[in-house]
């Protein structure tokens, strides 16, 4: 909410600096986001008149003027404005004024120059230059009452404040400035003056029908009929200056002073054009396919969620939000009817975010307004029309007020020890009550106990606990005392055996990988798909139709960012994420750190697609295929031997998928995109993923020392001939098995070699050749042959007995 800080000091005006309002303000949780003043700085700046306006002899687009500042002799300026003309006031820099700085923050200084041969002694001032506006189609012209040689900072008040207010919902009461001024008041002591309604006399008997059919959408409905307005009447400057620095343009008359009631008085209002209404108005609940144009152009479907005014024929507007374009008024418009209504918050909350718009009037109403003065403020809204638009002819009706469904406010209790409980310092129950008193509350009180009846306009005062924060503010947040924690705090100590997220981060990152972060909520498309969860956990209030259940799975999420990648045409993408999932699990129960029914653990998720380097000289490109991901996933467990299986996962291709195993316990998978999800999110190549227990991955072997071997290994090579269906882990078991006495260090496979498949032999019959080269040594003494042989051997005969190998020769 923004607000020029000379309108609330006409409210309140107390003895306080800007700086220190602003810090009275934020420190009562009023948080001030902006303080800036209306104008940059600038000097020698004045109100002139154009005299005289020539064409300039040496230029087309120039004009030489005649200028008169109140002083003895007039200036002559070359302008090149368009709207230079005889007889309009306009802002004048005299010569050695200091226009607002440019880009490089220095001022622009005025100096006597010679523009095309003619001499110019200052210059004529738009808004933009100035630093106003942006409006730049000319110079700024200013009222014809304006005194001549003025300081324009004088004529147009630029020595002004405007102040950016950051509130918070339950600050509803405050989002105008007599409501910022009554806070004031209540910090200060500084004297409240309250604005007056004095009653407009009614002309006549005259009412427009108005029925209210929803008593649970409207509380109080009320209304009158003017008569014969002019609405092409100007806006006063000083109305059209405040709406400016409330941030809000200047529409028409009638519309201008329904806004700068809202923003003096937090009263949101809105004017119907009476000869565009059929019949009379009724106040009630959408029906399912009634469409409304709205005064912002666009065209919306109400349902039996959305609250309407509607006359005989249409809908005529949006309760509480906006009005619509068929009873809008315009040039045309002789006579008006002004409606003030409550509506219960509940029912235009979040109404106008369906329509992905919001309004100043819906966010005050779906925060509370007062239902106590709408009569009044309709008054003040009819003196003003009166005042600005009226004619000789103008009639006012008197007002209809219909009260069908107020808000009843009960009485909280504020128990004073509580109160010093919370806030953490002692306070008296008088001081507790001068808070109270000050903020204007009524209050009645026993031994200990305040009891507060909350005015109209408080609709968050509701339980003790809002009562202690109202004590609070008036104290000030800064007033409170710093109190150290009385317990020791004792930094917990990571284990040795355990590393940090940060450093597993860091380890990932260096395999080429990119975080990302996503959102928990995901859709339930990929639940079914991806994970097959027939049943996964689902949001009461999702923030949008595609994030309506919670993940059970990370692996969705990256495809996103995948797809994402690749429709901007990114060539390699390798990226992983660091996140909870959501599972359902009957075993978990409440305790500080869990949800009983819900287990959430931590997992780590990686994603690649396209090559498997970045482009380089030193080797061809190639894609990234299922072995790759799989070594960056034994670099990430390692030293800790990792064991990989033949499993499958919904998301995952049937054929390339893999179950990883850390000490025989399943800690996650690996492996390629299904063939039918690829083909679903028009993947031109399949990616390659995983998705891991994060614990699985924290965990680390605390490196022992072993010394050096002191003699020299020997390597012995063997191939061996096996079946088609034995793999490289069982190889490695059976080879690793064999009692070699302790001599074998190392045994790695080198060359896989496969004949070609004979016409006549089925699957079962196929046989490939596996190549390893086994490392022995000893810590005692050099190798002989006949050691060397008998490891050769244990290793052969292990591999007959477990896999039913034979040597190849």
């Amino acid at each position: 909410m923004q607000f020029p800080e000379s309108w609330l000091r006409e409210f309140c005006n107390p003895p306080l600096s800007t700086e220190q309002l602003a810090q009275t303000l934020t420190m009562a949780g009023l948080e001030v986001e902006e303080v800036k003043p209306v104008a940059p700085p600038f000097n020698r700046i004045v109100v002139g008149e154009i005299k005289e306006a020539a064409q300039h002899p040496n230029a087309d687009r120039l004009h030489v003027c005649q200028v008169d500042v109140g002083q003895a002799e007039f200036l002559t300026i070359v302008c090149g404005a368009p709207n230079a003309r005889v007889g309009i006031k306009v802002p004048v820099a005299l010569v050695g004024a200091a226009l607002p700085p440019g880009d490089d923050g220095m001022p622009f200084l005025i100096k006597v120059g010679k523009l095309r041969g003619v001499e110019s002694y200052g210059m004529l001032c738009s808004a933009k230059e100035l630093k106003l506006s942006n409006d730049h189609g000319g110079l700024l012209e200013l009222s014809s009452a304006a005194p001549l040689g003025q300081d324009i900072r004088e004529h147009l008040k630029l020595d002004d404040t405007l102040f950016t207010l950051k509130l918070t919902p339950n600050l509803a009461h405050c989002l105008s400035v007599y409501g910022v001024a009554r806070e004031v008041a209540a910090l200060t002591g500084a004297p409240l003056t309250a604005p007056s309604f004095p009653a407009v006399k009614a002309s006549g008997a005259e009412k427009l029908a108005v029925k209210v059919s929803a008593p649970d959408l409207c509380g109080r409905f009320s209304g009158r009929i003017v008569r014969r307005v002019n609405p092409q009447a100007p806006t006063p400057s000083w109305m059209v200056e405040r709406l400016a620095r409330c941030g809000q343009r200047s529409v028409t008359a009638l519309v201008d002073i329904s806004n700068y009631v809202m923003f003096e008085l937090g009263r949101p209002s809105h004017i119907f054009d009476l000869d565009k209404i059929h019949g009379g108005l009724d106040v009630r609940w959408g029906k399912p396919g009634e469409q409304l144009k709205l005064l912002n152009g666009s065209t919306v479907t109400v349902d039996d969620k959305v609250g309407v005014i509607a006359d005989e024929l249409e809908v005529e507007s949006l309760a509480g939000i906006m009005g619509g374009d068929a009873t809008a008024v315009s040039d045309d418009t002789r006579n008006i009817y002004l409606e003030a209504a409550f509506w219960w918050p509940k029912a235009i909350a979040g109404r106008s975010r369906r329509f992905n718009f919001s309004t100043d009037a819906g966010h005050r109403f779906e925060r509370g307004v007062d239902p106590d003065q709408t009569v009044e403020h309709l008054d003040r809204i009819t003196q003003l029309i009166v005042d600005i638009c009226g004619t000789a002819d103008t009639t006012c009706g008197p007002i209809d007020d219909q009260q069908v469904n107020l808000p009843v406010v009960p009485a909280v209790s504020l128990r004073v020890a509580r109160a010093c409980k919370v806030i953490g310092m002692p306070l008296s129950q008088a001081q507790c009550a001068d808070a109270l008193e000050r903020l204007g509350l009524a209050i009645t009180q026993t031994e200990g106990i305040i009891t507060v009846a909350p005015p109209s306009y408080r609709f968050d005062l509701q339980i003790e606990e809002d009562l202690i924060e109202e004590v609070a503010r008036m104290v000030g947040y800064n007033n409170l005392p710093n109190t150290p924690p009385l317990a020791p705090i004792t930094a917990k100590i990571r284990p040795e055996t355990q590393r940090s997220a940060f450093a597993l981060r860091r380890s990932i990152a260096a395999l080429g990988y990119q975080e990302t972060i996503n959102f928990s909520f995901v859709e339930e498309r990929w639940e079914h798909e991806l994970c097959a969860n027939p049943n996964p956990i689902k949001l009461l209030n999702p923030i949008a139709s595609q994030m309506s259940v919670m993940r059970s799975s990370l692996l969705g999420s990256l495809l996103q960012v995948l797809k994402f990648n690749l429709d901007r045409k990114a060539q390699r993408v390798r990226v992983f994420e660091l996140g909870r999932v959501f599972l359902r699990d009957d075993s978990v129960k409440n305790t500080d750190a869990t949800v009983e029914g819900f287990d959430q653990p931590m997992r780590v998720a990686g994603l690649v697609s396209g090559t498997a380097d970045a482009l380089q000289w030193g080797h061809k490109e190639r894609p990234v295929d299922f072995f790759d991901i799989k070594g960056d996933v034994e670099t990430l467990l390692a030293p800790r031997q990792s064991v990989f299986e033949p499993a499958e996962h919904p998301a995952m291709h049937p054929g390339r998928c893999a179950r990883v195993l850390l000490d025989g316990v399943a800690i996650g998978f690996v492996g390629e995109l299904h063939p039918k999800w690829r083909q679903a999110y028009d993947l031109a190549q399949a990616p390659l993923m995983f998705e891991l227990d994060l614990d699985a991955l924290l965990q680390r072997q605390v490196p022992a020392f072993t010394s050096v071997a002191k003699h020299q290994a020997v390597d012995r090579d063997i191939a061996v001939m096996v079946t088609d269906k034995v793999t490289h882990a069982a190889l490695m078991d059976a080879i690793w098995s064999a009692p070699t006495a302790g001599l074998l260090r190392n045994a790695v496979l080198f060359d896989i070699y496969q004949p070609k498949r004979a016409q006549d032999l089925d699957a079962s019959s196929l046989e490939k050749s596996y190549a390893v080269r086994l490392t022995l040594n000893s810590e005692e003494a050099t190798l002989t042959e006949e050691q060397i042989d008998h490891a050769t051997q244990a290793v052969l005969a292990s591999l007959l007995s477990k896999l039913g190998a034979r040597q190849r020769t």
